[in-house]
């Protein structure tokens, strides 16, 4: 049995795939989902850590029964998807003598999560497919990765958000479907074309594969797969969360609200009501603590609060990066068959305003804001094939003589189909005399033109985009015992060129390095992952 989860900011939906009907089912789990008027069945993607040693861990909707979401307490995690593989500006929780990280809340939440799971099927870790923000650096899918280690789980696949969206629409072959996933903390834009033909020999593995197990079916009966190729991509740390946030300051500054997580939900509330009614009023009272708040707010004041914090402004900018790299490929806004609304943002009236502004009303969908990405990533289990490109490219860091600072040269560009058919060589020698290794690290390079900052405001978690020249980097092995790539016998002298470095990415995205000792004609290091998910 084939299983997909789609761990989101705000909400987490479990999928498999049900081998009576052929088709994808969403789950609920006992005490854990909520189910909201038209709704699938939801997990509120919130934890509550009774215990850090132990560990004992609350998460879903079992939080809200308990009204652990409404209190300033320690123990209490919302957003924590967020501050995963980043490094983190300010305070972080200490519970039961222990400094508390993201990671750590994530994989408490998601082994929960699969252990309700293993209650009714025990089977379920044989096959499962997690889906990633397009915008995510190898350091978040590196953390699945481990939790899929921890949990024993024989066969792990991961797939870009917006792609499982194409997918998860069910819409015919050889489209072009742009996707618009924006969902509690993230905006992601996928330009995906699906087509049914292909050679099954030659196709590339299922997506992006941790640990091979069995073929799927259409493997097995030698059927030939669609195949989903990405055309084009672009995302940005901002999400629904961020909405609640504005609201919050709002009635802060205009009424005097206290920043806590009881008006952050009740925020949360109001922009819910306003997706579908143009005035909302949430009402709250306390009958032991006599705290109570009545809050209303319209649609067009919300849209202004939007406007303020340039809103519409962050979302022209992802879709004129998606199409401009559609423009590269000779593709124009008249080509792209149908828009994909996916996420709890997209059900915002403005917002499916603003994407009419680009599109014809008759292209744009949203019947399965909430559902299409698990349903689509379980495809990959089904015969589904997918060729991508590097979102992010990688270089090395490099002593910058003029600006008296590290800066990084890049070596493989952003945009870079894998698996690479073609390697990139680096010749390097040493520096000083009777060097005895020679030292590389190795980053993953993001935009260079925006910069996220993660922090703390409070006891809210923030994400804020910074404008700077410079390149955001994720180093991928700079620490201890990581960062020598090759050892030199005899030691090295500076002046002469004395290693070649040839980096290629694998179909695994992996960035693998060979190491060849021109002095002594040997391989020093032959097709070796920088990192492995291991």
């Amino acid at each position: 049995m084939s299983y997909a989860i789609d761990f989101g900011t705000s909400n987490t939906v479990i999928t498999r795939w049900n081998r009576a009907t052929q088709q994808p089912e969403t789950l609920a789990l006992p005490n854990t989902s909520v189910r909201t008027g038209q709704n699938p069945p939801l997990i509120p993607s919130l934890a509550y850590v009774e215990n850090a040693i132990t560990p004992r861990v609350i998460v879903g909707q079992a939080v809200r029964d308990r009204a652990l979401d409404i209190t300033s307490d320690a123990r209490f995690f919302r957003n924590f998807k967020r501050g995963i593989g980043t490094n983190i500006q300010g305070f972080l929780s200490e519970l039961d003598g222990q400094t508390i990280r993201f990671e750590q809340v994530g994989e408490w939440f998601l082994t929960e999560v699969i252990n309700q799971l293993k209650v009714n099927d025990p089977d379920v870790t044989d096959s499962l497919t997690f889906t990633v923000p397009v915008d995510s650096f190898e350091a978040y899918r590196l953390w699945l990765g481990r939790v899929s280690q921890s949990l024993n789980i024989n066969q792990v696949r991961m797939i870009d958000e917006p792609t499982a969206a194409a997918l998860g629409y069910g819409l015919a072959d050889r489209e072009i479907l742009l996707v618009i996933d924006f969902g509690g903390g993230t905006l992601d834009l996928s330009l995906v074309q699906l087509d049914g033909g292909g050679d099954s020999t030659t196709a590339k593995p299922l997506g992006f594969i941790l640990k091979w197990g069995q073929k799927s079916f259409a493997e097995q009966s030698g059927q030939k797969p669609k195949i989903a190729r990405v055309l084009a991509k672009a995302g940005q740390n901002l999400g629904g969360s961020d909405l609640d946030n504005w609201l919050v300051d709002y009635f802060a500054e205009t009424q005097g609200l206290a920043v806590t997580p009881l008006t952050t939900r009740l925020a949360e509330r109001l922009k819910i009501q306003l997706s579908v009614q143009p005035q909302a009023q949430e009402v709250y009272f306390n009958d032991e603590t006599f705290e109570s708040y009545d809050l209303s707010i319209s649609r067009d004041r919300f849209v202004n609060i939007l406007q303020d914090h340039q809103f519409f402004d962050r979302l022209t900018t992802a879709m004129e990066q998606v199409l401009q790299q559609a423009r590269r490929q000779g593709l124009t806004v008249s080509d792209i068959d149908a828009v994909l609304l996916v996420g709890g943002t997209v059900q915002i009236p403005a917002v499916q305003t603003w994407v009419k502004q680009y599109f014809d009303a008759s292209k744009v969908r949203c019947e399965k804001p909430f559902e299409a990405i698990a349903q689509g990533a379980l495809h990959l289990s089904q015969g589904i094939q997918l060729k991508d490109f590097l979102y992010h490219g990688y270089g090395v860091r490099y002593w910058d003589r003029r600006q008296k600072g590290h800066s990084w040269h890049p070596l493989i560009k952003a945009g870079q189909p894998y698996p690479m058919s073609n390697s990139v060589e680096l010749v390097l020698g040493a520096s000083v005399d009777n060097q005895p290794s020679i030292e590389l690290i190795v980053g993953e390079l993001g935009t260079e033109t925006l910069q996220t900052e993660v922090y703390f405001d409070g006891d809210r978690l923030i994400t804020r985009n910074l404008s700077s020249g410079q390149t955001l980097v994720q180093p991928l092995n700079d620490r201890d015992g990581a960062r020598a790539i090759a050892e030199l016998d005899p030691p090295g002298v500076p002046g002469n060129d004395r290693i070649k470095v040839q980096f290629q990415v694998d179909e695994q995205r992996f960035l693998r390095i060979t190491v060849e000792d021109l002095l002594t004609a040997r391989t020093l290091v032959e097709d070796q992952p920088v990192v492995q998910l291991s």
